[in-house]
């Protein structure tokens, strides 16, 4: 993979055409990248593809960028997996996200487990929705993906759970479990993997039992207990090395 420099642009991108780099990451170009007029750079806008660039212009904080031609590279998974994490304390879930991202997760959805020590609402939700956001683009920016995965906003687990159908009909459904059998390796999931982590304090029984009721299987990867923050990237490893693009 090329190391140029990486932008998201969210907005219209045509091959021939001349736009402004948006502010943050004009910033980013200046002061962290040190980009100068006639530099090269890759711009995506998360709709698939990317752009090669050039920097004609640099005045203050606007960056002015020709858009030259499109890449029509994707490096997607292809293995569709969700990530459902219990909410984790301090700049745990920053990383979770950070790593999800860079990993091939195509979806993170953040819930509030009873064990949570971390919790959110109103406000503070909605600005930790947009940091993690933020987290997920610029994960992207490096890795190099130009699709942007979803990350959702915070859910309750029991009321997450109770919204799902009995059973997948799209692909498998496991939640991490130290009693849990160990990962089956007979044949490929088909379609969607939904993998459920707990918080630091694991799940409640409750919780386990409704998910199983769910459809989701418990598994266990190897002898020792992992961390919250270890156990879904562990996971979503060994998961893309059997069945995906590792």
């Amino acid at each position: 993979m090329s190391d140029l420099p990486r932008f998201f642009c969210p907005c219209p991108l045509a091959a021939g055409s001349r736009m402004e780099l948006p502010e943050s990451a004009a910033r980013h170009a200046v002061k962290a990248r040190r980009l100068k007029t006639g530099s090269t750079l890759t711009l995506f806008n998360g709709q698939g593809g990317e752009y090669a660039g050039k920097i004609v212009c640099i005045e203050s904080a606007r960056i002015t960028v020709d858009v030259e031609e499109k890449r029509d590279i994707e490096r997607e998974s292809p293995l569709a997996i969700t990530l459902i994490q219990a909410l984790q304390s301090g700049e745990k879930m920053d990383m979770t996200i950070q790593k999800a991202v860079e990993l091939g997760v195509s979806r993170v959805v953040p819930v509030a487990s009873r064990r949570s020590v971390q919790r959110l609402d109103g406000d503070r939700a909605r600005r930790r929705l947009e940091h993690w956001r933020g987290v997920a683009l610029s994960a992207c920016e490096q890795c190099g993906r130009n699709r942007l995965p979803e990350i959702e906003a915070p859910l309750d687990l029991i009321g997450c759970l109770r919204t799902l159908s009995p059973n997948s009909e799209t692909g498998a459904r496991w939640i991490l479990h130290p009693d849990g059998s160990a990962l089956s390796l007979a044949g490929r999931p088909a379609g969607n993997i939904e993998l459920l982590i707990g918080a630091e304090g694991g799940f409640d029984p409750e919780e386990i039992r409704l998910a199983q009721s769910k459809g989701f299987v418990s598994i266990r990867l190897g002898p020792r207990i992992l961390r919250t923050e270890t156990a879904g990237m562990a996971a979503v490893a060994a998961i893309q090395l059997l069945w995906g693009d590792f």
